[in-house]
């Protein structure tokens, strides 16, 4: 069989699905590529414009370079269109030869815990949503604590206790939307602690993230020193590792700082094992109670037996995101992914039980891999599942109505209002404006309907 065009669907637009089609359109082959990436929502760029701290602008800086992918206007954008309601395999396989899930992880993993369910229990993921603007979200959101626990060590615990702690004015600086400048200006919060059940020197989050909390204005950083009475491993990780060496100094440099004068404390708890949320007697968090962990030689964590229990009133999990099944796609829901041998997705055969490849089919990012590593992982994982897509050639699909318009009609009637790649510059035109009379780079619209109907000019 002789192909000389491929036309392929990509679902989600975030760095995964748009790195992937980069490395397609510029990888060796013997044929022409027409792409097209769906994404649910009306803007691109996933989880960098979503999941990202509206105070990390070095970090939106890889938007820069997604924005250089799409502007050079070989790849088409259908946003605002809802995999397997508004589109589903089906079409697909009538209008491409192959698809390719970039659809990230953006639920909270679960933490099981008594009490995790009770009134005043959040997952990051949600509040993360809610302070970028994410259209689906709530516009509001319950700040009425005065003492927060975040569990979790790794760069979304940070964010998360950050933007808790930080003075809303602070952020003023930033694209963060009016209402959760003033969700967050209202909130009575002292004390967020964060829990984290190894030592200093096994924490997940990096460098940059951590002295970025250490710059709070009128924000006491609180460090323990029982935390820092290291063993062979923690002092081996520590000479070993340039990246635990710079933590270790920076968690040091903060046990020297005089406290107690900010009106605000951020509290790291290292050797502490959350187990069990605490009803204050009227089914609200009422106290996190943790087990003191000890170093078990060997870089892990045992239990000591000896238990504490702070006072707190609302409480985060941030212990790691996880994926969300689609439409007539193979899903693992142990681990949150989409089966698969680098990208290419298995299916189980009924009857012999063995895995095999779904042809057609592929995916990449942390819907292929669980969430994962950072940017430069995301697009060495596009490379490995590109490759076998352009080796696959034999196995694509044959749709019955490959041209570009055909895909166009079929939305348009269904009624779907999507949006393309001149509405979101339309839309990054409409923030940009928003934000210039107070001096910021963009304020986000925050309403699906509003960011539809600007996307689409009407």
């Amino acid at each position: 069989m002789t192909r000389n065009k491929l036309r392929l669907a990509i679902v989600g637009a975030g760095p995964a699905g748009i790195y992937a089609a980069d490395i397609l359109l510029k990888a060796e082959r013997n044929f022409d590529v027409s792409i097209d990436l769906f994404d649910h929502l009306p803007a691109p760029y996933g989880l960098v414009r979503y999941g990202v701290a509206p105070d990390h602008p070095r970090i939106k800086g890889i938007i820069t370079a997604l924005r250089e992918v799409l502007d050079r206007g070989d790849i088409r954008i259908f946003g605002n269109v809802h995999f397997g309601e508004d589109i589903t395999l089906d079409d697909l396989k009538k209008h491409y030869n192959a698809v390719i899930f970039a659809t990230g992880a953006v639920r909270d993993a679960s933490l099981p815990i008594p009490g995790i369910e009770l009134e005043g229990s959040y997952g990051a993921a949600d509040f993360v949503s809610w302070f970028d603007g994410h259209p689906d979200f709530p516009r509001t959101w319950p700040l009425e604590a005065e003492s927060v626990a975040v569990i979790g060590n790794g760069n979304v615990a940070l964010d998360v206790s950050r933007i808790l702690a930080k003075h809303a004015d602070d952020l003023l600086t930033t694209e963060i939307p009016a209402n959760v400048y003033e969700g967050l200006q209202a909130s009575p919060v002292t004390d967020v602690h964060v829990f984290g059940r190894r030592g200093p020197t096994s924490v997940k989050f990096t460098p940059l993230e951590l002295r970025e909390l250490g710059e709070l204005r009128d924000v006491d950083m609180i460090v323990y020193d029982e935390d820092f009475d290291y063993d062979d491993a923690a002092r081996a990780a520590v000479s070993g590792n340039k990246q635990v060496f710079v933590i270790d100094k920076v968690l040091n440099q903060w046990r020297q700082r005089e406290t107690g004068n900010a009106s605000r404390r951020l509290h790291l708890h290292f050797f502490a094992k959350p187990l069990e949320i605490v009803d204050d007697g009227t089914g609200r968090v009422g106290a996190i109670r943790y087990e003191r962990t000890a170093p078990d030689g060997e870089g892990g964590v045992v239990g000591t037996g000896e238990i504490r229990e702070i006072p707190i009133q609302a409480i985060y999990r941030a212990v790691g995101y996880f994926g969300s099944p689609l439409a007539g796609v193979p899903f693992d829901d142990s681990y949150g992914v989409i089966p698969n041998h680098e990208g290419q997705v298995l299916t189980h055969d009924a009857e012999t039980g063995e895995a095999r490849q779904l042809y057609g089919v592929y995916a990449t990012g942390w819907i292929k891999r669980g969430p994962v590593g950072l940017i430069g992982h995301t697009k060495s994982d596009a490379m490995e599942t590109v490759k076998h897509l352009i080796n696959d050639l034999g196995n694509w699909w044959s749709p019955e109505s490959p041209s570009e318009e055909s895909v166009v009609e079929l939305l348009e009637s269904r009624g779907i209002a999507y949006t393309d790649l001149d509405g979101w510059h339309r839309l990054d035109e409409h923030e940009k404006a928003l934000g210039e009379p107070e001096g910021r780079a963009r304020i986000k619209v925050v309403p699906r309907d509003e960011m539809v109907e600007i996307s689409r000019g009407e």
